[in-house]
């Protein structure tokens, strides 16, 4: 599994490939878990309410990584993730320099194996990652995005246990 998390992580770092608007990475932890993602920008090239000088826009998100158990608990695991995410942003119309923005997302996400340690114990694949967040963009243009998230994952009470996990992130992504 790790040599496929790899590969994948390989060609979504090759933006022209897919036609993908930016890369990302994140480093986060909580729950006495760290974790990193890589992943992947599509763009929506859509806008809402962009009379003012804020817009709503969205993209998909799609990223692997993993999770590793740090709990004193025991029996700590490594956890694959691999997620896909409609994320929706309001953000300040800027066309270089910085612009801030707040997000929201719910997203799908499987995962193996089903327990991160000892006591934390997720029942199933199948996850929801929700996540709410800011930042900014910045540069000549906007090509850089760096920001905070606050991710939610659990399956939704599908199957039991349902114990979830919180994570802080730092979030980055180098847009084409």
């Amino acid at each position: 599994m790790k040599k496929n998390t790899w590969l994948l992580c390989a060609l979504l770092l090759s933006g022209n490939v897919w036609a993908v608007d930016a890369v990302t990475f994140e480093l986060g932890n909580g729950d006495n878990t760290d974790t990193a993602r890589v992943g992947a920008i599509w763009n929506w090239d859509k806008q809402w309410f962009a009379e003012g000088n804020w817009l709503v826009t969205g993209f998909w998100e799609a990223n692997a990584g993993t999770w590793r158990g740090n709990s004193a608990a025991g029996n700590n695991q490594t956890i694959t993730d691999l997620g896909i995410t409609p994320v929706f942003r309001l953000q300040q119309k800027t066309p270089s320099g910085f612009s801030p923005y707040a997000e929201a997302a719910i997203g799908f996400h499987l995962i193996s194996p089903t327990f991160m340690y000892a006591n934390r114990k997720f029942g199933s694949a199948f996850q929801f990652g929700d996540h709410v967040g800011f930042g900014v963009r910045m540069g000549e243009r906007q090509q850089f995005d760096l920001g905070y998230r606050f991710q939610h994952l659990s399956n939704g009470g599908i199957k039991k246990p349902n114990q979830g996990i919180n994570l802080n992130q730092v979030h980055f992504a180098y847009h084409f």
